[in-house]
């Protein structure tokens, strides 16, 4: 018998977290095959000129357009309500389309927002930049302080926007704390959790209302293709984000929504081996005399550590490290790096490893990256599945070749 949606979401509610990975949203069309479809068209057709005005017009049930919806994306849409424990979700074409999205679509003139100053660049650009034209008003503040958190909402706030950990200092914001200051007021509050992905951390758990994820990093996994979801209530989903992204367009290829349900399915198993990864190496460079600090929120000194054992189930596959030495110093350090690539990317397979001051925080004044401590000597590290002592190794050899 077939099941209805809401039917089978409710069943498979019930399943862990690997099983909902592994099946969660599955579709079959009539040839009843294992792996989900991949339905590349664009349009559809109609039985007749009533089903086509009655579909128009949301008297019926099916697809229109894929720029509207589309099975396969449908399906990965369904398997990250259910990993999220959202009501609703929609798949966009990158991860700051949905980041974009998720707040243009609901603020206006005269709005007012509130987020950190540590946030990746193009976020940050939205937020000082794009959002202000359109009359939006703006504050920045410190992230982690919640002094500055109560200061800067307001009744005229209509949303709050933050990563946690951010980019690419690995700050952690109070999600609980922040979440009850603005529903004090009615504004919502949208979270990126790209760094701590879902499996890590549960951000609507914890009080948020909207959920972002660049799905081009730990969702898909595996460095091969764009995308991006936001994930909320129902009311939020159907009446304001929809809308927003059935008239401007930013829509998720259904090649792409495919790659990302295959990279469900491993989510988890790489997440974990990723953070077993991640914890000997920050432990490793914690100890390097090469090494002046180390950024990771699994470890007993990072400036929030009890908040991300609070919030996170494990201390995140990224780790931040300053090297003891000026940017010369540490662009030597990146270049003798034999199995680490250099690359802007992170939540791949492989370690990738980049330096933001000069790549994903260019953009960001020197005033701004002082007060982020994104130094010239700050590294970022995503790490991978490879084994961990050659990942050691590669690092040890790298670090210990330094020239004054």
């Amino acid at each position: 018998m077939t099941e209805d949606k809401e039917t089978k979401r409710r069943r498979f509610a019930n399943y862990r977290t690997a099983t909902k990975l592994v099946r969660g949203g599955t579709e079959r069309s009539r040839f009843n095959e294992t792996s989900e479809a991949i339905f590349m068209n664009s349009g559809f057709v109609y039985d007749s000129a009533e089903q086509a005005a009655g579909r128009f017009k949301g008297e019926n049930e099916g697809y229109i357009y894929s720029r509207y919806a589309n099975p396969t994306i449908s399906m990965f849409e369904e398997r990250m309500i259910l990993l999220e424990g959202a009501e609703a979700a929609r798949g966009t074409a990158s991860g700051m389309a949905a980041v974009n999205a998720a707040l243009l679509s609901q603020v206006k003139t005269g709005d007012h927002v509130v987020a950190p100053k540590a946030l990746f660049g193009s976020c940050l650009y939205i937020i000082e930049n794009i959002l202000p034209r359109f009359g939006v008003n703006i504050t920045l503040i410190n992230g982690t302080d919640l002094d500055q958190w109560k200061a800067a909402i307001t009744k005229k706030t209509t949303c709050v926007f933050f990563e946690t950990p951010s980019n690419p200092a690995l700050d952690i914001v109070d999600i609980a704390a922040v979440s009850e200051l603005a529903h004090k007021v009615g504004a919502k509050v949208i979270v990126d959790n790209v760094f701590a992905t879902p499996i890590l951390q549960k951000p609507l758990e914890l009080g948020a209302d909207i959920v972002v994820y660049s799905a081009t990093k730990h969702i898909d996994g595996q460095g091969r293709c764009l995308g991006g979801v936001v994930l909320g209530s129902e009311e939020f989903v159907e009446e304001t984000l929809s809308p927003f992204l059935k008239h401007t367009g930013p829509a998720l290829s259904p090649f792409n929504a495919w790659n990302m349900l295959k990279g469900l399915e491993t989510l988890e198993l790489r997440v974990e081996r990723q953070c077993d990864n991640a914890e000997k190496i920050a432990a490793f460079l914690g100890d390097h005399p090469s090494v002046k600090s180390v950024r990771y929120p699994g470890r007993d000194d990072h400036p929030q550590a009890a908040l991300a054992r609070q919030q996170m189930a494990r201390g995140s596959t990224l780790i931040s490290f300053e090297v003891d030495g000026g940017q010369e110093r540490t662009f030597s350090v990146l270049n003798r790096l034999s199995l680490i690539d250099i690359s802007n990317n992170l939540g791949d397979a492989k370690s990738l490893i980049t330096h933001p001051s000069t790549t994903t925080h260019s953009s960001v004044d020197d005033e701004t990256k002082a007060e982020l401590g994104i130094s010239d000597s700050l590294l970022r590290i995503s790490i991978g599945l490879e084994d961990v002592d050659d990942l050691i190794e590669d690092l040890g050899y790298a670090l210990s070749k330094q020239t004054a």
